[in-house]
């Protein structure tokens, strides 16, 4: 088995300018900001970014300028701001295409991306103008129930070029273990097409044998040794996120 540890800039070369990506965590709750950080001087421009509650890693990822295309259910930073303010500058802006979507939408794509299948229908959606802006965006489609004859809702798969994803631990061929909560992870790394994992620590390949990895090395192109690498965002049962540094972050931005 081929190892797939490697350097940041290794697996920096996995993203490419246009690229759509995904990154791991919710908020402010286990963004892998450490990678991000690296992307964001790295020359790759003009990504599209897809996510249900991104938080602290898609402002980072505003405020460098290197995204154009955002498809999100919300942003937010928890308490910090009611809307994360480059998100909403940018958007208000005109600086980003805004797509947006609702948390269960975007869990039925993600979903059929993992199963590899082209689409998940849903409820709940119809009625809404969503509806409209999507179905002339190609990702959702009104369709009809062939058991029932009612109308129903198609959300088509979604397939990110690349997922990063921060985890507790990996070993050098990108099995992976998350500790505490999952949110959309597991779905995300086999949905996208490449999946660079970032890791607090890379372990022995005998870690592995009688646990359940969350992750698999049949999804992984790249592994990447991050100590604290979700900081200023939290890890479970390792750090805290640190809010003195969010709120720094934070500061002189209208």
């Amino acid at each position: 088995m081929r190892s797939k540890a490697m350097s940041v800039n290794d697996a920096l070369s996995i993203l490419n300018s246009g690229d759509e990506i995904t990154i791991s965590g919710i908020s402010i709750h286990r963004n892998p900001i450490s990678f991000l950080r690296y992307l964001t001087s790295s020359g790759i421009r003009g990504l599209s970014f897809v996510d249900r509650e991104p938080g602290l890693g898609l402002e980072l990822l505003l405020r460098s300028e290197i995204v154009k295309r955002i498809r999100v259910a919300m942003s937010t930073l928890e308490w910090f701001e009611s809307i994360p303010p480059y998100f909403r500058r940018k958007v208000e802006a005109g600086e980003v295409e805004i797509l947006e979507d609702t948390c269960g939408a975007f869990m039925a794509g993600i979903r059929a991306g993992a199963f590899g299948i082209p689409f998940v229908p849903v409820r709940g959606v119809l009625g809404s103008d969503l509806v409209e802006i999507h179905e002339k965006k190609g990702t959702w489609k009104v369709i009809e129930d062939p058991f029932s004859g009612e109308k129903i809702l198609a959300v088509r798969a979604i397939n990110p070029d690349v997922a990063i994803i921060h985890v507790h631990k990996a070993d050098e061929y990108g099995n992976a273990e998350i500790l505490g909560p999952l949110y959309e992870d597991e779905f995300k790394a086999k949905a996208a097409k490449k999946v660079i994992i970032t890791t607090e620590e890379i372990v022995d390949r005998e870690y592995f044998k009688g646990r359940r990895p969350n992750i698999t090395t049949l999804h992984v192109s790249a592994v990447v040794e991050m100590n604290r690498g979700a900081e200023p965002t939290s890890m479970f049962g390792l750090y805290d996120a640190d809010y003195d540094a969010i709120m720094k972050f934070l500061e002189g931005v209208s």
